[in-house]
């Protein structure tokens, strides 16, 4: 925890994703203040690195699926326990739970139980508008504010009597867009003729285990017609060795790269993607790739979510532009002859990939791409609620002081 005077936030990330929208979130809020601004709580190396001092590794907390989360129930149950009483230690102005509801909704659960004074804001909407609809009259019981990423999301929950604020998606702050081709290809010695594939099997330990070996098999199909492919593997520390032992046997040079600069330079040289779905999916379109997206979960997870799933897509880009523009390949359909089929039709048909391209310009301004930050959305919605809660300024009153040519001077 900084030690810096001003209002305490306590964050908690529970995954990469979450992680890179608390760390903008934390930058944003120091900028606002000019520094006067605490911050405790959950976080991966993102926000450490902006100044969070974790209250345990975040990796404890990102899992996905029934079955990936029972061996570390117990865990995660003394991982509650302990987080909810550095709470109640602390005293926040603010709870800021970032997305991983499982996890961020008990904490906040348990913490409006026991000190009801405490503000409590839930970032990145839980999406009602895909299954269990009624998540939002469950969010109104609990929450003071929300912060949505997508426009048509506050409808659905100011319904329900909770106050929501749509920020934008904070990925168009990430710089997906701005690699440097050269650079990459410089770097890593690249010849002219190489053909840069970049290759994203996930954040969890699990994405990884299913995916890479499917990725692996869908590239050695791809070979005899593209002797020159190069595989570029972004990753992040939580499942970087996992990564670097899978790649050791793959049968075309692979580079593993980490940090999002060297992963928007290897966008930059690249061709297409092979991604797992998830946030990485925008920043794919974003930086203008053509890209496959696959998954696949436990069989039995699957089933579980397929009786509640009232969506078409997986992909958020498809979902706003309610078409198949991104090919998605799920379960059953996430196979290495699929996959090389859409992969191979990117690289090799200039149609197919212009098409992708020109389609996700429209959901790059839907998402907030051009004025105002969307952490700095955020980070005003968060300062101006705990400001309000104490009878003191808010944001834009503060700033408006701070320009006024009558600045120190008595106003009868």
């Amino acid at each position: 925890m900084t030690e810096t005077s001003g209002p305490l936030l306590f964050l908690i990330a529970g995954e990469p994703s979450g992680d890179a929208l608390g760390a903008r979130f934390m930058a944003a809020c120091k900028r606002l203040t000019g520094g006067r601004v605490r911050f405790a709580g959950i976080g991966g190396e993102r926000m450490i690195a902006e100044g969070l001092e974790s209250l345990f590794p975040m990796s404890e907390l990102t899992l996905f699926g029934v079955f990936e989360l029972l061996p570390h129930l117990p865990n995660l149950l003394r991982r509650m326990d302990q987080t909810v009483e550095e709470v109640l230690r602390l005293r926040p102005d603010a709870v800021i739970g970032i997305d991983s509801p499982g996890f961020t909704v008990r904490i906040a659960k348990r913490v409006r139980q026991q000190a009801p004074d405490i503000a409590l804001v839930h970032y990145v909407a839980p999406t009602v508008w895909a299954w269990k609809p009624k998540r939002a009259a469950k969010y109104a019981a609990i929450y003071d504010h929300l912060l949505a990423i997508l426009p048509f999301e506050p409808p659905y929950f100011e319904r329900e009597g909770l106050a929501c604020s749509f920020v934008g998606h904070s990925v168009v702050e990430s710089g997906a867009g701005r690699g440097d081709a050269a650079r990459f290809r410089a770097a890593h010695g690249l010849a002219d003729d190489a053909r840069v594939v970049a290759v994203l099997p996930g954040s969890r330990k699990g994405e990884v285990s299913r995916l890479l070996p499917d990725f692996r098999a869908t590239l050695e199909r791809l070979l005899p017609t593209h002797p020159n492919l190069v595989a570029v593997v972004p990753t992040v520390a939580t499942v970087r060795d996992r990564v670097a032992a899978a790649l050791a046997d793959w049968p075309l040079r692979t580079i593993l790269v980490e940090g999002d600069s060297a992963k928007y330079d290897a966008f930059a040289a690249s061709e297409a993607a092979l991604a797992a779905s998830g946030t990485v999916a925008l920043e794919l379109a974003l930086a203008r790739l053509p890209a496959v997206i696959a998954y696949r979960l436990n069989p039995v997870t699957v089933a579980l979510y397929r009786r509640f799933i009232r969506v078409k897509y997986v992909n958020l880009v498809n979902l706003m532009l309610d078409r198949m523009l991104v090919p998605e390949l799920l379960q059953e359909e996430c196979r290495p002859d699929r996959l090389a089929a859409e992969l191979g039709r990117l690289l090799d048909d200039p149609a197919t990939r212009a098409a992708q391209v020109e389609g996700v310009g429209e959901v790059a301004r839907w998402l907030g791409q051009g004025g105002i930050p969307p952490s700095e959305r955020a980070a005003r919605v968060v300062l101006d609620l705990i400001a309000e809660r104490q009878g003191g300024q808010t944001v834009d009153q503060a700033q408006r002081l701070s320009e006024s040519p009558f600045k120190g001077e008595e106003t009868s």
